[in-house]
């Protein structure tokens, strides 16, 4: 792509952006798209302790919220409410 000049009354170059077509957008966007799936399938080989260790952590913190979730749910909402009174007023005692 040939780049082109535009000069200013004071005698300045200035480089004019050119448009970018569609099939260039899309070329750029599976060019990134291939570079991102390359990246994930080194990281894959480099440590698959730290993805099984992600994977359980996560599912553990899911699971843990659910639970919370289902408590909720189970206890009723006066019920949430006053215990989380109890909760504050025991917390606030510590201060």
């Amino acid at each position: 792509m040939p780049e082109e000049f535009v000069e200013d009354k004071d005698g300045m170059k200035i480089r004019k952006l050119a448009e970018l077509k569609t099939v260039t957008n899309k070329d750029y966007e599976e060019a990134m798209l291939k570079r991102v799936d390359e990246f994930k399938e080194q990281k894959k080989e480099k440590s698959q302790f730290n993805d099984v260790f992600q994977n359980t952590f996560f599912k553990a913190l899911n699971t843990a919220f659910d639970l919370k979730v289902q408590v909720d749910k189970a206890i009723g909402e006066d019920n949430l409410k006053k215990l989380h009174k109890a909760i504050d007023d025991i917390l606030l005692l510590g201060l």
